[in-house]
């Protein structure tokens, strides 16, 4: 039905399909639905004449919301040329540059308007991106495209966790060097980095039942944050002790210790982290 209707309408399709799956809608429920619709393309085209480029989106769209496997594409197989063009479309699609970043994007439907576990999927697909290739203007322009500037916030905390279980200098260094660009550049406000931060701090405690060296790599990032200038003074001297259960001695009466300084800490992350 939303093959014939509006971009919007297409929008809140591809949402509800990716809430259902899972949830509601199995894998293979899924696969067999598009796989339906593939084989009825010489039917719809004749209501939706571009059909077959209508599904290629839909189709690409499900592989960047997870909902349909990567290997749906490149490996389905059918005589039908309609099918063929569709498959080719959402190929195309999914090939382009950090073109899974974009697909949310796809019906030209943004912002804020998208659930937030598909926003997070797409902050942490930014990230990797980033640490993978270490471009700073491709890191804004997808950020810039998200739309959500009430949600930056989440790059922080992401960003962070990524530091804290990587554990080396070279993740935090480019980690610093990308957040500094973006406040630099007035991308992300004072005030969502301090909420990045201050979430991260009060998720510390679970944060090292995974990760047992997040508290030494945290110290030491907010020690890098600082210096690099796009940290205030308020936010370093809010990091938590180390937490009084397991850490803190019980003399010191649970008190916030004073923040590191950079004279103390420096990163040396490699022989601090085993």
């Amino acid at each position: 039905m939303a093959m014939e209707h509006k971009a919007d309408h297409r929008e809140l399709t591809s949402r509800m399909l990716s809430d259902l799956y899972g949830e509601y809608v199995s894998a293979d429920e899924m696969t067999r639905g598009f796989d339906s619709l593939v084989s009825d393309l010489e039917d719809l085209v004749l209501d939706t004449p571009n059909a077959a480029e209508v599904l290629g989106c839909f189709i690409a769209r499900a592989v960047a919301d997870d909902c349909l496997p990567p290997v749906y594409v490149t490996n389905h197989t059918t005589g039908s040329e309609l099918a063929k063009s569709a498959l080719k479309h959402a190929n195309v699609l999914l090939k382009k540059s950090h073109g899974m970043m974009h697909l949310d994007n796809v019906w030209g439907i943004g912002g804020g308007r998208r659930p937030v576990r598909v926003l997070v999927n797409k902050i942490k697909l930014l990230l990797d991106e980033f640490l993978s290739s270490g471009e700073l203007k491709e890191a804004e322009r997808c950020l810039v495209e998200l739309d959500v500037p009430h949600f930056h916030h989440e790059l922080v905390y992401e960003a962070i966790v990524v530091v804290l279980e990587q554990g080396t200098e070279a993740c935090a260094k480019k980690i610093i060097r990308l957040l500094k660009f973006f406040t630099d550049s007035n991308i992300v406000t004072p005030d969502q980095i301090k909420s990045g931060f201050l979430r991260v701090f009060g998720d510390l405690p679970d944060i090292c039942l995974d990760v047992p060296h997040a508290q030494h790599v945290l110290e030491r990032f907010v020690v890098a944050c600082f210096d690099a200038g796009f940290m205030s003074r308020e936010i370093s001297t809010a990091i938590p002790s180390r937490g009084r259960k397991r850490f803190v001695s019980e003399g010191d009466g649970g008190a916030l210790k004073p923040p590191p300084t950079a004279d103390s800490v420096t990163w040396r992350l490699s022989s601090s982290v085993s």
